[in-house]
């Protein structure tokens, strides 16, 4: 997201008829399995993690280890980086099936953190069955982590097209490719989707399980398929929330954000006609666009003064895409907004409000090079780009112009690898809301189709990015509670409703991105 801009946002509830799905698999006792046939790789079979204790400030439950993997997997006995990996075991051995590995999403998102937060948020029937585990990914945070070098203004990424302006953004996405390149050198070409997969299953093997269990949140949906389309022997109960489509990675996922925007804003604007009375922002859908489009004019005009801070119409176009996915949350949003316009102080502070920097460049450096280096579907000729940020301005005139503009991909080198094609047909789980933000509903459809024996829970109504989060109450959670605790993938597709008790829009997703880098998206 923006520099100082936006938080990312969840909901769900209902019953469905469940059968088995899965044969019991054989746990902690199997043999060690191969890493992949290149005898090679043995090697890094046959590591034994030093787990100590992470943090005397936190449970001692909570351990820690390296382990060791190639660089590139086509030279195993050449370079080698090292990744951090955590767990917390099960408190019921008796009961283990095997391990339960996380992803919060990114790319750049550290998953170091995540058996200590998901501890608490899983059921104990889940709890029972696996050692949590949790690992940064390549190249970040603990795992030889990369940077770029780049400054607070190097880390925005949302441009919006001008035509006057559209040189700086060539520039900027040069300036950042060099940057990288420069820092890195060939070791950015290795920081892939396809070889964090092929981590993953040095991780299984190091624990010495034949199989393994997941469960990723936004990018790490699209991890998790690229993991069960290369290893499908090996993939075991694996849940995908909020899902990335894969015939989209990667620039059509920026763009997806602008395409899914537009429902939503018009959504919004019906939502908060009805509540005139609050909000005094119009009491028809047009009056409520007319209102909201007056306000970008006005801030295009002269910036408005929120908070402490000079807002553009492009400033304000970008930071609430996103909120309007939940009406009440976008409106008041929206009511504050005009009243700083009127002059009035806010009086609290919401996503507009600025959010403290982050140390490092990371998560940004980490996001460009895995989208750039996944895949060689990206433009090169800057033209390319005007002419779509140009035309994608009219038709999603929201978001249409950022979601297309020139990126450092068009200055990115050629992949080490062809991107994956997602169409295997292992039986696994994708969760997805009707009102998602980041990974819109026809994204998650995307992922849904690909995977050809998956099943999917829709939460229709449900608002934010991410869906399972720790209620037995809800259909969604129940649904996926059963998965991993018992192997019961519905035998068909799942439609929940949004629970009575739950409020759309206002739940916050339990698993945040450790380390989240307010500059780089988030899938």
């Amino acid at each position: 997201m923006r520099t100082g801009r936006m938080a990312p946002l969840l909901a769900v509830g209902i019953t469905a008829t469940l059968v088995p799905a899965l044969a019991p698999a054989q746990a902690s006792a199997a043999p060690r399995q191969q890493v992949s046939e290149a005898p090679s790789l043995q090697t890094f079979a046959h590591q034994r993690p030093a787990w100590h204790r992470c943090d005397t400030s936190r449970s001692a439950a909570f351990q820690c280890a390296t382990v060791e993997v190639p660089l590139d997997y086509n030279r195993p006995g050449s370079r080698t980086i090292k990744l951090a990996v955590s767990r917390v075991k099960t408190a019921a051995p008796g009961k283990r099936r095997g391990v339960l590995l996380f992803n919060p999403g990114g790319p750049g998102g550290e998953g170091l953190d995540m058996p200590l937060m998901m501890k608490d948020a899983l059921p104990k029937k889940v709890r029972e069955r696996y050692d949590l585990i949790g690992f940064d990914p390549r190249g970040v945070g603990r795992s030889s982590p990369v940077t770029c070098g780049l400054t607070a203004a190097e880390e925005n990424i949302e441009h919006p097209y001008q035509q006057a302006t559209f040189s700086h953004d060539v520039k900027w996405a040069r300036t950042v490719a060099d940057k990288c390149r420069a820092r890195n050198g060939d070791r950015l070409r290795y920081i892939t989707t396809r070889n964090t997969a092929r981590d993953m299953d040095v991780i299984r093997t190091v624990l010495g399980e034949r199989k393994l269990s997941y469960l990723g949140y936004s990018y790490g949906t699209y991890l998790g398929a690229v993991y069960a389309q290369m290893f499908p022997g090996r993939t075991d109960r694996f849940v995908l929330d909020s899902a990335v489509d894969p015939a989209r990675a990667w620039r059509g996922m920026i763009q997806v954000w602008a395409e899914g925007a537009e429902p939503a804003f018009a959504r919004w604007t019906k939502w908060t006609a009805r509540h005139h009375r609050t909000y005094g922002l119009g009491d028809t859908p047009a009056g409520v666009r007319k209102t909201f489009w007056g306000l970008v004019a006005r801030a295009d005009r002269t910036p408005i003064d929120y908070d402490g801070q000079k807002l553009t119409g492009d400033d304000i176009r970008a930071s609430l895409r996103a909120q309007f996915f939940s009406p009440e949350y976008a409106a008041q949003v929206v009511a504050d907004l005009k009243r700083s316009a009127a002059g009035h102080a806010t009086s609290r502070p919401h996503p507009l409000a600025a959010a403290a920097r982050p140390p490092t460049d990371n998560g940004t450096a980490v996001f460009w090079t895995v989208v750039c280096g996944d895949t060689a579907a990206w433009p090169h000729d800057p033209e390319q780009y005007r002419r779509d940020a140009v035309r994608d301005r009219a038709k999603y005139p929201l978001y249409g112009d950022f979601g297309s503009n020139i990126t450092p991909c068009a200055f990115w080198g050629r992949p080490a690898e062809p991107v994956t094609k997602v169409d295997t047909g292992v039986g696994l789980l994708t969760v997805q809301n009707q009102w998602d933000p980041q990974t819109p509903l026809v994204s998650g459809l995307g992922m849904h189709h690909a995977l050809k024996g998956s099943r999917m829970v829709y939460v229709k109504g449900g608002e934010g990015h991410g869906v399972y989060a720790g209620d037995p109450r809800a259909c969604a959670d129940r649904t996926v509670d059963a998965y991993l605790s018992d192997g019961r993938l519905p035998a068909k597709d799942v439609t929940c409703e949004v629970s009575g008790h739950q409020r759309p829009g206002l739940n916050q997703r339990v698993v945040p991105a450790p380390g989240h880098t307010p500059q780089a998206p988030r899938f």
